[in-house]
């Protein structure tokens, strides 16, 4: 059987070809990222990857929103506008 050896990926427009630091040259990212690695049943993968792909979507992008739109964050992120509420009215009974 013959044996393939495999080399890093190559890199565009980044220094090293790490995957770490192909996360880190993206545009827009602001903070240090985590990566997430979980176990999903294989039909709910392909209903994901299919409506991904029909909307010309990124996976990660749609579950980062979702995850983004359960777990809001209490702080504003940098660049964004602050987020302004009416008044709480107090009862002075």
């Amino acid at each position: 059987m013959k044996k393939v050896a495999f080399g890093p990926k190559p890199s565009v427009g980044s220094k090293s070809g790490t995957p770490d630091d192909w996360v880190l040259d993206r545009q827009g990212v602001v903070e240090p990222i985590k990566r997430l690695t979980i176990d999903i049943p294989e039909s709910l993968h392909r209903r994901v990857k299919t409506g991904c792909l029909v909307e010309n979507l990124i996976m990660a992008d749609v579950v980062r929103e979702l995850l983004d739109q359960r777990f809001p964050s209490k702080e504003p992120r940098p660049g964004s506008l602050p987020v302004v509420t009416e008044p709480q009215k107090h009862d002075e009974s």
